[in-house]
């Protein structure tokens, strides 16, 4: 794999994870409501970081291949986006009353997992971005290959995600109108995304 190819693949990942959309409004609320987004973080990239382990073991191309399972998987996740949605906007993050709030570290990693783990566009990225980005016919192996990018991938999660936490809490911590409207509104794009997957999935 060589460095344009490898230089294309990092410009098309991170407009994905700019992209807003559940894993970036976990971190928004996580910025706000608990004490350290990095648990947060570590489980937003736990998630995506599993999937990285299925595509290097090339059960990408399975699942990819399967409509079922794609659709399980899809339905799943926006499902979940609605029930994260729908909890969001009922208790939006206040910064002054972050710590009675604050959940534990464990906690927040596990609910950073379920997101990014049921995320279809995290799903969508592995499944058919990645074979873009993937050389047959050259001397590296595919699976060395998919580790890289899986690797610049879960990288730049890291860095974007804990910039989102980290900006939400010094932006939004004096603002407390600001960040009601900010996690409605995260709150709103999660029941979107996951209405819209969800009709197209069961009527597409």
């Amino acid at each position: 794999m060589d460095t344009t190819t490898l230089a294309a693949f990092l410009a098309v990942d991170l407009l994905l994870v700019f992209t807003p959309g559940a894993d970036s409004a976990y971190a928004i609320s996580a910025g706000l409501r608990e004490r350290s987004v990095v648990p947060a973080v570590a489980g937003l990239v736990a998630g995506h970081a599993a999937y990285a382990l299925v595509a290097v073991a090339g059960l990408a191309m399975v699942v990819a291949s399967s409509p079922a399972a794609l659709t399980a998987l899809t339905v799943a996740g926006a499902g979940y986006l609605l029930w994260l949605g729908w909890g969001v906007l009922r208790q939006p993050a206040v910064p002054i009353a972050a710590k009675s709030a604050d959940t534990s570290r464990a906690q927040a990693v596990l609910k950073g997992f379920g997101i990014s783990g049921l995320n279809p566009k995290a799903l969508l990225l592995y499944f058919s971005l990645f074979p873009q980005f993937l050389d047959t016919t050259g001397g590296w192996p595919v699976a060395a290959q998919t580790e890289l990018l899986s690797t610049v991938h879960v990288t730049a999660c890291s860095v974007v995600y804990l910039t989102v936490g980290i900006l939400a809490r010094t932006v939004l911590k004096t603002r407390p109108s600001a960040a009601r409207i900010v996690t409605r509104i995260s709150g709103a794009m999660m029941i979107t995304i996951g209405t819209f997957l969800l009709v197209e999935r069961l009527t597409g």
